[in-house]
């Protein structure tokens, strides 16, 4: 079945950084899009950074422009999530999500916990 798995939350300091991962399995990773979102309590569910089936392109919110990154590696079905300089308003539960391009077919990860904070 579909499995979307992340890793890497926690607890860290505001300054700081954290590489979050999310294992993919059940299908065939490299057709689809791939994005982190996030949600903060008591907020939407926002996409914070996209890449697209090659790698090839991104998008971003403004809040993380600079200091998050994105990556994915076709080989080991995994996406990442880098980010640097961390804020305590980055603080939020970070959700992975496949999407087949072009059609509505979407999965999400269960999500892992952010923290920033001294």
């Amino acid at each position: 079945q579909v499995q979307l798995v992340e890793s890497g939350g926690g607890l860290v300091q505001p300054g700081g950084s954290l590489r979050l991962s999310c294992a993919a399995s059940g299908f065939t990773f490299s057709n689809y899009d791939m994005s982190w979102y996030r949600q903060a309590p008591g907020k939407e569910r926002e996409l914070v950074l996209g890449i697209s089936t090659t790698g090839g392109s991104t998008s971003y919110a403004d809040s993380v422009k600079d200091r998050f990154t994105i990556s994915r590696d076709n080989a080991k079905n995994t996406v990442y999530l880098q980010m640097n300089s961390l804020k305590p308003e980055d603080t939020a539960v970070y959700y992975c999500n496949a999407k087949w391009p072009g059609t509505t077919i979407n999965y999400w990860g269960q999500g892992t916990q952010v923290t920033v904070s001294s």
